[in-house]
């Protein structure tokens, strides 16, 4: 399961930072299964492996706040035996998870309160905790208009779209990447979704720089919503992911190369606030 889970992770067939998280923290749980004849040997597979879940996705830091977690509850534990050890390592996990999925859910009710009746949001890509503030503001009775741009190359923002269809308090568009600018004037405001934020930086979905950018000339506000887990001031440097070209174009490439970075990193001087489950970040 572990390695099952580092591939999928590696090929990110799932798109949410925090599903990743969830996915890779339950995934040590094999171990519980698994015989070992010292508390230490225990140990040093349950860092191995944490490690080589970390590494799937070095991008991803709710996924590196989660295995560091685990790790460090269970090396500062003091276990007596084999059993113990493991029954701290299944205590941590549940508490690790249940976390992660507290703080996107508690990040999404701080974001809903932000959600005014009548307002006109742009948002990027796909995140499932702008999704659930939307829901929970139209579910109170707000009525929005939402802008979606595309996600290109691979298009999960029509994965957005068809979801806010399903919410009738919601008249949706779908944009491409390059006509935000276009509709942007019309917003109130931009809600995105969060990678991380390290320090004064925040990693988000390609294409999030150019609208938070363009925003910001629009004197347009732009919140970013995610767990706290997902915020960072050290221990942890982020490492973009570049994808396979054939994302962009299917034909073979004559005479040029193509580009094709997953994540792009915005200053924070260009938000107007982080929404977590902790709280309001305002910059």
């Amino acid at each position: 399961m572990i390695d099952e889970t580092v591939e999928e992770i590696e090929e990110m067939q799932t798109h949410s930072s925090s599903v990743v998280a969830v996915k890779a923290t339950r995934a040590l749980l094999e171990l519980l299964d698994r015989e070992f004849a010292t508390v230490e040997e225990y140990e040093r597979a349950l860092d191995r492996n944490a490690r080589a879940l970390q590494r799937a996705n070095p991008s991803h830091a709710s996924l590196h706040n989660a295995m560091r977690e685990v790790v460090d509850t269970v090396s500062t534990a003091d276990s007596e035996d084999v059993e113990d050890v493991k029954a701290t390592t299944s205590e941590a996990v549940e508490r690790v998870v249940e976390s992660v999925e507290h703080g996107k859910s508690g990040a999404a009710e701080r974001a809903a309160e932000h959600i005014e009746d009548g307002s006109t949001i742009l948002t990027h890509d796909y995140s499932s905790t702008v999704l659930e503030a939307v829901e929970l503001a139209t579910r109170d009775g707000a009525h929005v208009e939402m802008f979606v741009t595309e996600a290109r190359p691979r298009y999960l923002g029509r994965k957005t779209a068809r979801t806010l269809v399903g919410n009738d308090r919601v008249e949706t568009h779908l944009l491409t990447d390059a006509a935000s600018g276009y509709y942007l004037e019309e917003c109130d405001e931009v809600f995105v979704g969060m990678d991380c934020i390290v320090g004064d930086t925040l990693y988000n979905r390609v294409g999030t720089y150019t609208i938070a950018a363009t925003a910001d000339h629009c004197d347009v506000p732009v919140s970013v919503v995610g767990s706290s887990s997902k915020v960072i001031e050290s221990g942890f440097v982020f490492e973009n992911e570049f994808r396979s070209p054939s994302e962009v174009m299917r034909e073979p490439a004559e005479g040029f190369d193509v580009r094709n970075p997953a994540y792009d990193s915005t200053p924070v001087s260009l938000l107007e606030r982080a929404i977590t489950d902790e709280g309001v970040m305002e910059f």
